[in-house]
């Protein structure tokens, strides 16, 4: 039998629903003005002010000239590698560690998770890790410098490692009884069973794969390799859109305006892709390392 709604039940439906809603316009409002002002001719755009809602004399002149410029296509291809390559090796490697950490216990496992966890708390800083990634390691100026040192994130490895401590030890067992080694164990029965915790991951390490520019800042000095948040960094900071404006008339401002709009959207929206192919993974997955240490 349903219960009746009492009178303040269903108006904290209303509040809540309103309130749910404006959040949703303060966050996609930004997104949606980049969209539609990347779209907008550029002179009516610079002489527009107040809130932005359609393209104003719609055209996709912007987005020409950004695909024009090789350093954007030498930056998607650069960034499109770091991650495709780097969340591999990251899951690979995280859910090595997570598996063997998810187990029984082995001599010196508590150790092991210490100097783990430590590592998400306390590090030697900038300097020192740019003399060991940079002398020692020698990864100045090369791409892997973007990949080995966060092969293995701690609060990463955490999620998977509580992931798959939910799986009964009985899977385990019985694999082993069949003659079925670690890594049979590991990558054809609890990785499959497993893949809530691992999409997060998964979607975490490609995130900050896309998002990373300081890294590649500090280390890549040869223009063609720089990743794509590091080509729209100088066109946005140092108003870098000379190789975009040739031939294009009109204000240089106004232009150049546009062209950061366009060069926003071509970087955020490939991301954003991603999510709703994982969303069904990410709050289960989220919430199982939420819920253990």
């Amino acid at each position: 039998m349903k219960r009746k709604r009492s009178f303040g039940d269903r108006a904290f439906d209303i509040i809540n629903t309103i309130f749910m809603l404006l959040v949703i316009v303060i966050m996609a409002y930004p997104i949606w003005y980049v969209l539609v002002a990347s779209l907008s001719d550029s002179n009516y755009l610079a002489a527009y002010r107040g809130v932005l809602l359609w393209p104003l004399k719609f055209t996709t002149a912007a987005y020409t000239m950004v695909f024009k410029n090789p350093n954007i296509v030498t930056g998607y291809c650069n960034t499109i590698l770091i991650v495709v390559v780097g969340t591999l090796l990251n899951v690979f490697f995280t859910l090595i560690a997570a598996y063997v950490m998810s187990r029984k216990p082995f001599p010196g496992k508590k150790i092991f998770m210490i100097m783990m966890v430590i590592t998400m708390y306390f590090n030697g800083g900038i300097i020192p890790r740019y003399i060991l990634n940079n002398n020692w390691l020698g990864l100045g100026n090369n791409r892997l410098v973007l990949i080995l040192p966060v092969l293995v994130v701690t609060y990463n490895m955490v999620i998977l490692r509580t992931g798959l401590e939910a799986i009964p030890d009985s899977l385990d067992e019985s694999a082993r009884i069949d003659g079925a080694n670690e890594f049979q164990i590991l990558f054809k029965i609890m990785a499959p069973v497993a893949k809530a915790p691992i999409a997060v991951v998964a979607l975490y390490y490609a995130v900050t794969h896309w998002n990373s520019w300081f890294t590649a800042a500090v280390y890549i000095r040869d223009r063609a390799k720089y990743p794509l948040q590091l080509i729209l960094r100088d066109i946005l900071i140092n108003n870098d859109v000379n190789s975009m404006m040739g031939g294009e008339e009109g204000s240089m401002l106004a232009i150049s305006e546009s062209i950061k709009y366009a060069t926003i959207m071509v970087a955020t929206v490939p991301i954003l892709c991603i999510y709703p192919f994982v969303q069904k993974y990410f709050v289960k997955g989220a919430m199982i390392g939420a819920v253990k240490g």
